[in-house]
């Protein structure tokens, strides 16, 4: 028996596939990482160890408002400042203390404890006596008005033909 009918018809002649062989280490790298970190559910840190808040923040012609999710964090352990144009939220969470119990074995912790803390530049200079802040169902709403000085205006330049 001959070798060569064993091969396929038309196998030899096909040209070959156009590869990338580092797009493909880099592919298998990425699935490897993704499968390897897959469930972790880790807390935004920033380089200081402080937690970082998810925020929603949006600039209207009356001035800059903006939204954060604090679950879980109390009134009481929440500090709002506007120091030099920056805005600086600063929320703590004491994580809870648990007796020891025999009986317990926890197979997932989940929940942050520690200090938040996010600082936003303004983008105007804010009209600071009337700032307002309100939390209501562990989300906070702060809103910065502008001073009647740093509303923008807007000037139509002509463009006129060469």
């Amino acid at each position: 028996m001959k070798i060569k009918s064993l091969i396929p018809f038309g196998f030899g002649s096909m040209p070959a596939r156009a590869t990338d062989p580092l797009g493909d280490l880099r592919r298998e790298m990425d699935r490897l990482f993704d499968d390897f970190t897959k469930g972790w559910s880790l807390p935004d840190v920033v380089g200081d160890g402080f937690l970082t808040p998810k925020v929603n923040v949006t600039e209207t012609e009356a001035g800059l408002e903006m939204t954060a999710d604090l679950p879980g964090i109390d009134l009481k352990d929440i500090e709002l400042d506007i120091t030099d144009g920056v805005l600086t939220l600063k929320a703590k969470r004491e994580a809870e203390k648990e007796e020891a119990d025999e009986k317990k074995t926890f197979h997932l912790v989940e929940r942050s404890s520690g200090t938040w803390l996010r600082r936003l530049p303004l983008p105007f200079e804010p009209a600071e006596d009337e700032v307002e802040a309100t939390f209501d169902k562990g989300v906070l709403k702060v809103v910065v008005p502008r001073t009647p000085e740093s509303v923008k205006t807007v000037k139509k330049i002509e463009v006129k033909a060469a």
